[in-house]
């Protein structure tokens, strides 16, 4: 069944959408309303009102720690849940302080789980490895870290900006 659109969907204006794509852009949070005045042409108080409009109704913000900096890393788990688990094993999971993130997959047939860690070394990615193993209704697990970043773009194409 088509699930049908709500009628009161949210709408912004070409200016909102300009404000979005530089402040979308990698390091975007660190613009100014100065800087986004000058940028844009138009008086800093409109700035100011649009960005807090923005940043209060459609913008998610957050904080994050550069663990890196400290010796830790982020590292991935790609899990396969047997016997239709998928919830109970997600809730054990979130009990364990390593985890960040737990999200349900679709898409690849062999994960139903991504779960997002933060450990300390190679020894601790293998003993978090043994324990998700251990646990019931596991049916397989890989791990994935990043080990550099290649580059950053705007986190929402523009061209789904202009669409919106």
């Amino acid at each position: 069944m088509l699930r049908q659109v709500d009628k009161k969907q949210a709408t912004i204006s070409d200016l909102d959408r300009k404000l979005l794509k530089i402040l979308l852009s990698p390091n975007g949070d660190l613009k100014s309303s100065k800087h986004l005045s000058a940028k844009l042409e138009i008086p800093m108080t409109t700035v100011r009102r649009r960005r807090k409009r923005l940043e209060s109704k459609f913008l998610k913000m957050h904080y994050v720690l550069d663990i890196e900096k400290f010796g830790w890393k982020r590292v991935d788990f790609f899990i396969s849940i047997r016997d239709g688990m998928v919830n109970a094993v997600a809730n054990k999971m979130l009990d364990f302080d390593e985890v960040t993130y737990i999200g349900k997959s679709i898409g690849e047939h062999t994960i139903d789980l991504r779960v997002e860690t933060i450990l300390k070394d190679n020894a601790s990615i293998l003993d978090f490895l043994e324990k998700i193993k251990a646990m019931d209704g596991i049916k397989d697990v890989v791990w994935s870290e990043i080990v550099s970043v290649v580059g950053r773009k705007i986190s929402i194409p523009s061209s789904i900006i202009d669409r919106i």
